[in-house]
């Protein structure tokens, strides 16, 4: 059995004249051998009617009286009715096909309400219904505990519910349909110049998905990745190939040539800096422990024997200072920052990749107020108001267009 796996987002699944674009890539791949699961997010988004945030409107999910437990099973009801939905225009056009909710089809997952991970799949019923039908449409996000309580996965759920079958079903490949052609050398909202690129490495795409690009979830890059399973980002609305997505073993072009594949960015952030004359581990270990202790997610980590320095989302900055304040830290606080990221395998050993970034941001008059590195990755954090600037400075001068 030839087996494909897809997945269309929220948009994609929106309206009827979407979905006839969702039911042409069905069929073409059916007319090429295909068994095919289909995954899908809910229709649309907010204020669309069955959009998760539309539904999480119904209550006020904020309140303290609302248990996760409750929440899940209310999100879960979007990516149900796209299901449905689908696979009813489906069998219009005489398409043999069928709807499964995440745990009919198997999706077995931890018990971490609205962040569950999912641990196994079983696709047993899966596979006996490709017996009789060519497309099972699986509802995204969502999956079953071993108890039978109704899961979500988290933003992103859907591309990692499709990785997770892809894997575990062995299938040919998986094929991530967005609102864009495949993966760009940069925002083309920011870069004018910005161009398509026809085969990325699954680390490259993990690095530029973790950094910004929102093109697929690196959660579901991962799990493809450890399964070695090729992966293509497509347009839901055009017939071009995309972005092939796959090991660097596998790829025809040489990725060393390659410095930099592609500019990513996040912006709407704040830099905390907490300084201190005592012994710095104490300090670093009150601070991250603090953090953690609130649900805050921190990024961009420098320590040193002085002090530590971190970044949080903009809209976090206010609780973060006030729990420090309350340890009697005296942080310092930049707001309204942007991290500018340089992607590319074959910086790996490389010299004068930051000489050049850095040279770029300064002839633009751009000040870098941190920076930090990996193998494949370089980070820099500017204002937001230099975000425009910085990232085609970069783009130029790697000579991405």
């Amino acid at each position: 059995m030839q087996l494909l796996v897809q997945k269309y987002g929220g948009t994609s699944v929106q309206s009827k004249e979407n979905r006839k674009h969702v039911i042409k890539h069905i069929k073409d791949a059916l007319v090429q051998g295909y068994k095919l699961v289909v995954v899908v997010s809910a229709l649309g988004r907010k204020p669309d009617p069955y959009a998760t945030d539309t539904l999480l409107g119904l209550v006020d999910h904020s309140a303290n009286h609302n248990a996760n437990r409750e929440l899940d099973l209310l999100m879960a009801c979007g990516e149900i009715i796209s299901a449905v939905v689908l696979t009813s225009e489906l069998k219009n056009q005489q398409i043999k096909s069928l709807a499964l909710t995440g745990a009919q089809a198997g999706i077995i997952t931890s018990m971490d309400y609205n962040n569950a991970r999912i641990k196994t799949v079983d696709t047993t019923r899966i596979l006996q219904e490709l017996n009789h039908h060519d497309v099972v449409v699986v509802a995204g996000f969502q999956g079953q505990t071993v108890q039978g309580e109704i899961t979500t996965i988290g933003r992103g759920g859907s591309d990692t519910t499709a990785a997770a079958l892809g894997a575990s079903l062995l299938a040919e490949q998986i094929e991530i349909f967005t609102d864009v052609d495949g993966v760009m050398t940069a925002d083309p909202r920011l870069v004018e110049n910005a161009r398509h690129l026809e085969m990325v490495t699954y680390t490259e795409i993990c690095n530029l998905a973790y950094q910004g690009a929102k093109v697929v979830h690196p959660r579901a890059v991962e799990i493809a990745m450890q399964s070695n399973i090729p992966m293509r980002i497509r347009s839901t609305y055009t017939n071009l190939p995309g972005t092939y997505v796959t090991s660097a073993t596998n790829l025809e072009i040489e990725i060393p040539d390659r410095l930099i594949t592609g500019i990513a960015h996040i912006a709407s952030i704040s830099q905390i800096k907490v300084q201190t004359k005592e012994a710095a581990y104490r300090v670093q270990s009150e601070v991250f422990k603090a953090m953690a202790a609130a649900g805050i997610s921190v990024d961009f980590i420098n320590m040193s024997p002085t002090g530590v320095i971190y970044t949080i989302p903009d809209y976090l900055t206010s609780e973060a200072v006030s729990i420090l304040e309350s340890l009697g830290f005296h942080p310092e606080v930049t707001e309204n920052c942007a991290k500018v990221s340089a992607v590319g395998a074959g910086m790996t050993g490389e010299p004068g990749v930051i000489s050049k970034i850095v040279q770029a941001l300064t002839d633009a008059g751009i000040e870098i107020l941190q920076s930090a590195d990996s193998h494949t990755t370089i980070w820099v954090l500017v204002m937001e108001k230099d975000l425009n600037i910085a990232v085609n400075a970069l783009h130029e001068v790697f000579k991405l267009s």
